[in-house]
Order: C-alpha cells, then structure tokens, then sequence
C-alpha cells in the first residue's frame, strides 16, 4: 500500500490508549466517592475501572506491535512512553491496593495511587495518547 506525499497512516493504537487511560483516571473520580460517602460499591467501581484501563493497556500494547509491523509507527516519544509505563505499573499496584477489604482499599493508598495516574495520564493525554509518531511515506507517486 502506497501512499501520496503528506498524507500520514492512522495510528491504531492511540484509540485504546485513550480508552484505557480514561478509565484508569475515573477510577480517581470514584476512589473520591468512596472516601467521602463510605458506601463500598464505588470502591468496587474503583477497582473494575482500573482492571478495564489495565487490559486496554495490554490491547494498546498488542495493537501498537501491529502498528510497527504495517510499518505506519515511527519514532518513540519516550516522554509519552515513560508517563503511560509508569501509569500502568502503578495502575497495577492499584488494583493490588483496591483488593483490600473496606476502607483500606481506598483511603489512603489506593486514592493516592489513582492521583499519582491522573497526573501522568493527563499530559499524555494531551499529547494526543500516541507512544510514537507517525511515519510518512512520499511512496514516490506525485500529488
């Protein structure tokens, strides 16, 4: 497959980066709910939320190799990659955490866990939830 001057491959994995990366933040919004009201489902919405970011994030992963294989992937933006790894790994602590019976499972680690992945979500979000460039091929046809 060929493409004309300019015109950049979609990247497959940004969707479910994004999926996974808005779930593990509203996991923040419900840990908040638990801690203010006590009633044990939001920690358990808590802990499904993060389990469905964790698994978005292996998809990300599969379909980001598949990105690199029909060669539409380019360069790493190690600063993209760094914050969604270090999200992911304490993403998975987190879900360590919220295993807990009660109020432990939220108050205080798990809440602390779920603001430190906001912080790191969120300018990888911005950047438009890509771990790489897109690479352009002129495919040597003229416009």
């Amino acid at each position: 497959m060929t493409m004309r001057a300019g015109l950049m491959p979609k990247l497959l994995h940004p969707f479910f980066i994004g999926l996974g990366g808005t779930l593990l933040m509203a996991a923040l919004f419900t840990d908040a709910m638990y801690s203010s009201n006590s009633l044990m489902q939001w920690a358990n919405f808590s802990a499904w939320l993060i389990v469905g970011g964790l698994v978005l994030a292996l998809i990300a992963v599969i379909v980001l190799g598949i990105d690199f294989a029909l060669g539409n992937a380019g360069e790493i933006r190690w600063l993209d990659f760094c914050l969604l790894g270090a999200a992911a790994i304490l993403s998975l602590f987190n879900v360590f955490v919220h295993t807990r019976d009660a109020w432990t499972s939220v108050v205080p680690t798990g809440i602390t866990l779920s603001i430190v992945v906001t912080i790191l979500l969120l300018p990888a979000g911005l950047r438009g939830w890509r771990v790489t460039t897109a690479r352009i091929s002129d495919g040597g046809e003229s416009p």
